[in-house]
């Protein structure tokens, strides 16, 4: 049981800081500028819900997927563990990952009618970093109950959180200095790039037993 709460930590862990619900709060606030306040929540309420059907539904049938493509896990595990350390690079730097949303993206959406779906949804909480993620783990827990819903509930907590800082996004902007925002976000991204190390190395560990 020690076992399995600790995977479940390490799985929320994980969810979060490559969804990193605060990096969230700019761009949010660059894509919504035309919105008002009820509009943004309700946005954001969207968004929110819209990312966690997804990664659930990556959760529940990401080995399905990588069996149609002919994927293996452990070709799966190596990439997804070098896109998180891309991202965890510009997070250490503070910069915006363009794995995550690009600039182009974000000045086209401002012209669009809903941007609940696209970009806020998809791809930037629930982006191929996040959906590695959630299939990796999906793939270690096997199904067990414990760690099943130990990711489950990552995704739930971590979307969850995005809602949160969302709905709050204009006052969070004006009480939190960026000075702060960047050295948190500093911080997780050098866990994410622990994290993303031991995709790589378990990836590299099922391929050479494949061999």
């Amino acid at each position: 049981m020690g076992a399995d709460l600790t995977f479940a930590v390490v799985a929320l862990s994980a969810v979060f800081f490559v969804i990193d619900p605060l990096a969230c709060v700019p761009v949010f606030l660059s894509i919504t500028s035309g919105h008002d306040a009820p509009s943004r929540r309700k946005v954001a309420r969207r968004a929110a819900f819209a990312a966690w059907v997804i990664l659930c539904i990556f959760a529940l049938a990401g080995g399905l997927i990588f069996r149609a493509f002919g994927i293996s896990l452990g070709a799966f595990k190596v990439a997804g563990g070098i896109m998180l350390l891309l991202m965890s690079v510009d997070m250490m730097r503070a910069n915006p990952s363009p794995t995550r949303t690009t600039i182009e993206e974000q000045d086209e959406s401002r012209s669009r009618a809903d941007v609940a779906i696209f970009p806020l949804a998809m791809p930037m909480l629930a982006g191929p970093g996040a959906i590695a993620t959630v299939a990796v783990f999906m793939s270690r827990a096997n199904w067990r109950l414990v760690p099943t819903l130990g990711v489950f509930a990552a995704i739930t907590i971590t979307c969850l959180a995005c809602w949160l800082f969302m709905r709050g996004a204009s006052t969070a902007e004006r009480f939190l200095p960026k000075t702060l925002l960047h050295a948190f976000e500093r911080v997780m991204g050098l866990l994410l790039a622990a994290i993303a190390v031991e995709f790589v190395a378990g990836g590299v560990r099922d391929l050479v037993r494949m061999g």
